[in-house]
């Protein structure tokens, strides 16, 4: 792989070439990309999808607001931005053409980071982590099992291992009519956006990163090709019909990723007292003691100022670790020789493993979320049976009235019946994985007949 193909302007439907020296400072094409996806319907659903925690949930009198998807992404960008930044200064010292002759600067880099890092759960369902299992149960071993012999084996997969990361690839260039190739972000862009540039199947095929899970549906396989073509990605030809190497910049969305979920979901939990204060402080102080200064810290009265200037700190360091590590393996990154995620590098992996696995304890598996999480699994699954159903049987031209009501009670794009079974199913999967968890929750008791 090189840089000057990976770090393409490229868009949907382009047919000259767009060179860096010729854009506009002013607005550059991948600061374009970031107010694209910032002003979608899609990211602005963001906001009432569950990160971790239910939202708002009450500690003691008061209601305390934790992260939603959207402020996660928000902060994830951020944190993308400063590592592109480091990384594009390192990267154009190392390969000076990219400069002198094809005009890159070393914010360019922080946009792409940036604008990857801001979608990147954008394609998430509602009612957190356990959203994409609920779609995925639904098909493997509930009501709509009984479509899997109308569907290839990679069709299938992609329903039962129904994923955020594929989604979120089909949501930012999805056609409609009248808007063709959807948000139509830079090629370079969409590279450092696909975490697993594979289909669904093999599934795990080996313990490389980029296995870890699939990044694009059957439907968007040929759009792919494209983008992977153009960005000069690197074959993966472990067992793979269709699989790529990482774009390089992708380990750097990962990586803010990395950093943030496991910082800012640990801070909600101290906030919202699953935590406890001494104990999580201590935690976080053994992860920045190289950094910390101490009188500073020990000034400092109130909970919230120590509990933000250690996060603050944690966050830093992290940063500054990630960038060193991704400047170390830089060459194995673009020969497709690194595996794994660059904090499974990290000097800080002791530290981070036990904050991590201190969430795991007190935050992911508290009753507020399991509860949520088991809501959702009802919801989504009563909403998928009820939608695949009337579309399947409008198909297969036995529609009852009740089933033309459902259908008319969607979305134009999601009525569509005359494409195959595996387009219906994924479709209505879609539409349910972009719902709002108030959206889902509103509309499940309209269909179950308890609110008029």
């Amino acid at each position: 792989m090189n840089w000057e193909h990976l770090l393409s302007l490229k868009r949907f439907g382009d047919t000259n070439k767009r060179l860096r020296k010729l854009q506009d400072e002013t607005r550059l094409g991948f600061e374009v990309d970031y107010d694209r996806i910032i002003f979608s319907s899609a990211f602005r659903s963001l906001q009432d999808k569950t990160q971790v925690v239910p939202m708002p949930i009450k500690v003691g009198s008061r209601k305390e607001f934790v992260h939603t998807r959207l402020t996660h992404s928000l902060e994830v960008s951020v944190v993308g931005r400063s590592l592109g930044r480091v990384a594009g200064k390192m990267l154009l010292e190392k390969y000076p053409v990219l400069k002198e002759e094809q005009g890159y600067q070393f914010n360019d880099f922080g946009a792409i980071v940036a604008a990857a890092s801001l979608a990147h759960d954008i394609g998430n369902p509602p009612f957190g982590h356990s959203g994409e299992k609920a779609i995925g149960t639904y098909f493997k071993s509930g009501e709509g099992e009984k479509y899997k012999e109308q569907l290839s084996g990679k069709e299938y997969q992609d329903l039962i291992d129904f994923e955020g990361n594929a989604n979120g690839f089909k949501l930012l260039n999805e056609s409609r009519n009248g808007v063709e190739g959807g948000l139509r972000l830079s090629y370079a862009t969409l590279g450092a956006f696909m975490k697993y540039p594979k289909e669904s199947l093999p599934k795990k095929p080996t313990k490389n990163i980029i296995d870890k899970k699939f990044g694009f549906f059957q439907s968007d396989k040929e759009f792919f090709l494209e983008l992977a073509n153009e960005l000069g990605l690197k074959r993966n030809d472990n067992n793979l019909e269709i699989g790529y190497y990482r774009h390089p910049l992708t380990y750097l969305v990962e990586a803010a990723d990395d950093i943030c979920y496991t910082i800012i979901d640990f801070e909600d939990g101290i906030n919202l007292g699953f935590i406890s204060e001494e104990y999580a402080l201590e935690y976080l102080i053994k992860l920045v003691k190289d950094t910390i200064n101490t009188k500073k810290y020990q000034a400092m009265t109130s909970m919230s100022d120590r509990l933000s200037y250690l996060r603050a700190l944690a966050i830093s360091t992290l940063i500054k670790d990630a960038a060193r590590i991704f400047e170390e393996n830089e060459s194995e990154i673009l020969q497709g020789n690194f595996d794994t995620a660059l904090l499974d590098k990290s000097a800080y992996k002791a530290q981070i493993a036990d904050i991590i696995n201190l969430s795991i304890e007190k935050i992911y598996q508290s009753p507020e979320v399991l509860e949520k999480e088991l809501a959702g699994y009802k919801i989504i699954s009563d909403i998928l049976e009820v939608y695949t159903t009337a579309l399947i049987n409008k198909k297969e031209n036995r529609e009852t009235n009740y089933d033309k009501l459902l259908i008319r009670s969607l979305p134009e794009k999601y009525q569509n019946t005359t494409v195959s079974v595996y387009d219906i199913l994924l479709n209505t999967s879609c539409f349910v994985a972009s719902l709002s968890d108030s959206a889902a929750v509103y509309i499940h008791n309209k269909l179950m007949g308890k609110q008029l």
